[in-house]
This record gives structure tokens, C-alpha cells and sequence, in this order.
């Protein structure tokens, strides 16, 4: 997110008036770093870690490390920011995914680089090999430029001789690059089969060549057609056009041993020339191979099929332009909470008028409700049997009227769920998909506007284990195609291991039927983290992914914000 100055912003919104206008900025800083909410955001940086010497901590291979970086916005608790890709069998990796970060300059940005080596697919990094980490704030980065620094355990001994390298840049240009590329007649490295042929782009700098993208591999083929993707243009070149980037062919081995097929320079002005009908094609040259034979002429050629420069809108050019962020609630009714007329139970408000589900509605409803105009707000219960038939509901309004579930604010859905919840009897399954689906409805009929218009954040609070996780899995994948985010709270201390499976986050999620999401749209956290961590750290976490969730989809969809007449594919 990035905090313009409202001089800047104001010509946006110039219908609101300057307290909505404040309260969205700062609501917007929120999101991603609550400490320094009121504060003015100087700048956005682009932070690149690579690793030498890590700790090998696999037996017959290498470790397969990856980054994960904390923030610690309270003194008393880190908060994971985010995660690179996993670089298989690898001791010196350079991770291709990089950190976006708000950086303010008056104030102390405590970060945490720790690297791990994966060996499953769980999110959970506890069952997996910790390799060292580093401490440092994102001043010390910044004002270094580029800093290496020796990794620690957690004892703070040495990591053995394991360093990490951190870049910093300021990110000036919102720009992306669209690449389509495919290669033809590329060397073959392999004794058995053919080449796995993948990409590395690098930019460069003054201190040499960086990368800047790595693209996916294509197994055995030595004609590979790599799925379109995107490159920001400051990673790539610093929005300069005519500057050099230089791109790496490899053949993907298991054992990290990648053998280099061929490389080739060339800049960005010259790939944009191509089109699909006249792709820009470029030698792929082996050096070592050159200097061997006398005839040699490449290893292959690289096709750039499309290249355009477009502008990517940000979470904040959405939100000033008019988009609203629609948000509504489903809360666990099933038998599994317990009687809340006992202290025990899940749904028992206490006398201060609390429980883990109120909590959870305030802290994330207290932020989305700055974005939504009218701050009206359909809330649903589902699991139980409600009067006057007493038959159990998957989704019934908390204010028991179908026709209008709308509720006055977030106010207004804490005092429907303390007047509903002596009216039903708690009881089960717990089906999440009629909720889901219920809100795709409307986000269906939103996708069908030309603008960037409407968004729908869709928070469930539940204690427990999804019965209809088939069902569950079909709606979120369809529902990634459509203009909707899904936050999932887990209170009590259920096992919510297939909440995580729900959570793209270490892969893709598939429907029954094989169909894939073409998005990650799902968060899940567990409340029992948030118990002792200050009141705001709960929405910062479950929130932290849906700006990037918002941008990814009107981004691809090539919608603009409703009130900015710049077209997302121009310059």
C-alpha cells in the first residue's frame, strides 16, 4: 500500500469529505503495519534476499531454504510479513520473490529474516529445519542500500557460515511488464530424456547483475511454451527501457545442479517490438561451448512472443477511485461451542460483555468498515436450528429477515448476534459452502461492472471442523474468479489442519473435480495466536493479504478504478 501525501490523492476523492479521506489513509497503512498508523508513509521499498553458505540439513540432498520475513510491531510479538519460494537443493540461493515494505523514516522498523528448510507442504514452519536468521531494522537496510550480514541461531550462536544479503530499492514505478515466451531447439543437458528447461531474468546494478524473475519449468521439452507472466518494471530495469537486462536459460535438475543451457542481453524497448505474429527471437549463447567449437552459432533460441509495459493500479488507487469493499459475516452456530449459557463455552459472553466471537467481529470489522459508504452489513449464522421450525440452517440472518439481512454497522452485528443467540439451538454440521456460495451470488452480479467498482471480504469465525470440505473446496476455487476475498477465524483449540489446506498459501487448491483456483483468496488464522498479542495484531494478520488479493483481481480482470479514467493496459 502506498500512503501518498493527500495533497496528491485528494483530486481522487474530492466528493468525500477530508475526515473520510484521513481515516482511509490511515485505515490503509493499518492493514499492513498498525504501529505506524499514524505516521506518514515515505516511501514503499523492494527488499531482494539471497543466502550463501547455508546449513545443509538434508541427508543425500541439499537443504531446500526459504525466506520468511517477521515484522515486530508491538515489542512483544513478530508478525510474519510474508515468504519467498522454496529454492530446491540449494546452499546459495537467490530467492526471485521479493518484499514489498512501507518504510517511515522517524520510525524504528524492527524486521526478522529467517530461513528454513522445507521439507513438506505444511504452512507450519515448526516441524521444519530452521538454517539462522538476522534481526535488523529496515533503516539499517535502506541507508546500506545493500547489507550482508552473518545468520544466528536462536541461541545467537553462528548459523556455521551461513550469510544473507539484503537489497533494498525504492519503489517509484507501478508499472509491470507481460511477457509471453517460448524457446525452440534448446540444447539438450540431459542423458536420459530432455532438457527442463526455465528462465532467470536479472537486472542490473551497480554492483552487478541481480535477479529479478525466475519463470516456472517445463519438464522434457526442448521447445518449451512458458505460461504468460509478469515482471514489475523496477525490478527488472528501474522503469528505464533502454537498460540492460540480461536472461538465463537452465535446465532444472532435482540435485540443485542446474547446468546453464545459454544466456542473451537485450533491454525492454526492443523486446516491446515483438508480437505474436513477428516475436522478437534472441540467440541463446553457452560461452564455454563458443570458445569450444569453431562452427558454433547458439544453443537454442528465445522467442518473446508479447511484451507489453502496463500500468498495475494499487490498493490504494482502487480504494480512492471509488471501489467499495463489501464485507459480510458468518458466524458457527453448531453444537461443537458448547452451551452458551456455560462459562465453557465458546459463544458464553462474559460479564464484560466478550467473547472470541465478538473479538474477532470487532478488531476486522473496525477496519473494513472504513471502506464501505454505507456501512451496512449482512451478517449470517449457520449451523443451527432456528425458529419457528426448528430445522437446522446452513445461513440464516442474524436479524432473522431473509429479505433484508443488512445491519447498521458493526455495532449493529454485535447486537444481533447477542439478541439471536438465545433464540437458536446450537447443533451441526458445520457447512461453510451455502455461505460461500451466497456471496459469490453477489460478487458474481459485481463482476459483471466494468469498473473496479465492488469487492466483498467474506469473514467466517468457526471452532471447528469443516463436514462438507468437498463442497467447501468447489466454492472457493470458483469463487477466486470472482471479486471476493474469504477470512477464516478459528477459535478454540480445535485441530484446524484442513483450514490451512484451505489456505493457498503452500500451493494450489483444487476442487474435487481437478479444477484449480486461480488465485489464493482464503486466510485462515487461529485466535488462540492472538490471546496475549495487543488488540490490533489480530486484524493486521488476517487482513495483511486482502489488499494484495484486491489488486490481483482487478488487475487481471483489466478493470479500472471507477472514478480514474487511465486505462490498466497503458503506459
Amino acid at each position: 500500500v502506498r500512503c501518498d501525501e493527500p495533497r496528491r490523492v485528494q483530486p481522487c476523492v474530492s466528493q468525500r469529505q477530508d475526515a473520510e479521506l484521513s481515516s482511509v489513509l490511515h485505515r490503509a497503512c493499518r492493514i499492513y503495519s498498525w504501529s505506524q498508523m499514524a505516521a506518514p508513509c515515505v516511501t514503499k521499498v523492494e527488499l531482494t534476499v539471497s543466502c550463501d553458505n547455508l546449513l545443509d540439513k538434508d541427508v543425500g540432498s541439499k537443504s531446500d531454504p526459504l525466506c520468511v520475513l517477521l515484522s515486530n510491531a508491538s515489542d512483544t510479538q513478530w508478525f510474519e510479513v510474508g515468504r519467498t519460494e522454496r529454492v530446491n537443493n540449494c546452499l546459495h540461493p537467490k530467492f526471485a520473490k521479493k518484499f514489498d515494505i512501507d518504510y517511515y523514516f522517524e520510525i524504528v522498523q524492527k524486521l526478522k529474516f529467517a530461513i528454513y528448510d522445507i521439507d513438506n507442504k505444511t504452512i507450519d514452519l515448526s516441524d521444519d529445519d530452521f538454517l539462522g536468521e538476522l534481526e535488523c531494522t529496515l533503516g539499517q537496510i535502506v541507508s546500506c542500500k545493500k547489507l550482508t550480514r552473518p545468520l544466528v541461531l536462536k541461541n545467537k550462536k553462528p548459523a556455521g557460515k551461513g550469510t544473507i544479503t539484503i537489497c533494498a530499492e525504492e519503489v517509484k514505478d507501478n508499472r509491470v511488464v507481460n511477457f509471453e515466451m517460448e524457446a525452440r531447439k534448446l540444447d539438450n543437458k540431459d542423458f536420459f530424456g530432455k532438457s527442463d528447461p526455465y528462465l532467470e531474468f536479472y537486472k542490473q546494478t551497480e554492483t552487478g547483475w541481480q535477479l529479478a524473475h525466475r519463470t516456472e519449468v517445463i519438464k522434457n521439452n526442448l521447445n518449451p511454451v512458458w505460461k504468460p507472466f509478469k515482471i514489475p518494471l523496477q525490478s527488472l530495469c528501474n522503469g528505464d527501457l533502454e537498460k540492460p537486462v540480461k536472461v538465463e536459460c537452465y535446465d532444472y535438475d532435482n540435485d540443485g545442479s542446474h547446468d546453464l543451457i545459454g544466456t542473451f542481453e537485450t533491454n525492454v524497448a526492443r523486446m516491446q517490438q515483438a508480437t505474436r505474429s513477428s516475436p522478437a527471437e534472441f540467440d541463446c549463447v553457452n560461452s564455454k561451448k563458443k570458445q569450444k567449437k569453431k562452427n558454433y552459432k547458439n544453443s537454442g533460441v528465445v522467442c518473446v512472443k508479447f511484451c507489453e509495459v502496463v500500468k498495475e493500479f494499487t490498493f490504494l488507487d482502487y480504494i480512492m477511485g471509488g471501489c467499495q469493499i463489501n464485507f459480510i459475516v458468518g458466524i458457527d452456530f453448531t453444537g461443537s461451542n458448547g452451551d452458551p449459557r456455560s462459562p465453557e463455552s465458546l459463544h458464553y459472553i462474559s460479564p464484560q460483555g466478550y467473547n472470541e466471537y465478538l473479538t474477532a467481529i470487532w478488531s476486522v470489522g473496525m477496519v473494513i468498515q472504513d471502506y464501505d459508504s454505507d456501512k451496512m452489513f449482512p451478517a449470517f449464522g449457520f449451523g443451527a436450528q432456528i425458529p419457528p421450525t426448528w430445522q437446522v440452517s446452513h445461513e440464516f440472518p442474524l436479524n432473522f429477515n431473509p429479505s433484508n439481512p443488512f445491519l447498521a454497522g458493526i455495532e449493529g452485528i454485535v447486537e444481533a448476534y447477542r439478541i439471536c443467540l438465545p433464540q437458536v439451538k446450537l447443533y451441526g454440521p458445520t457447512n461453510f459452502s451455502p455461505i460461500i456460495n451466497n456471496v459469490a451470488r453477489f460478487a458474481s452480479q459485481a463482476a459483471q461492472q466494468k469498473t473496479a467498482s465492488q469487492y466483498y471480504v467474506l469473514l467466517i469465525i468457526t471452532d471447528g471442523v469443516i463436514t462438507d470440505l468437498d463442497q467447501t473446496r468447489g466454492a472457493i476455487v470458483s469463487a477466486s474468479r470472482l471479486p471476493m476475498s474469504i477470512i477464516i477465524i478459528g477459535v478454540g483449540g480445535a485441530d484446524f489442519s484442513a483450514m490451512e489446506f484451505l489456505d493457498g498459501d503452500n500451493g494450489v487448491l483444487r476442487a474435487p473435480t481437478g479444477e484449480t483456483a486461480i488465485r489464493d483468496i482464503v486466510q485462515f488464522v487461529p485466535f488462540r495466536q492472538f490471546l496475549n498479542a495487543p488488540k490490533e495484531a489480530l486484524a493486521q494478520s488476517v487482513l495483511a493479504e486482502v489488499p494484495g488479493q484486491v489488486v490481483t483481481y482487478f488487475n487481471m480482470m483489466k478493470l479500472s478504478p471507477p472514478n480514474d479514467s487511465t486505462p490498466v493496459a497503458s503506459i
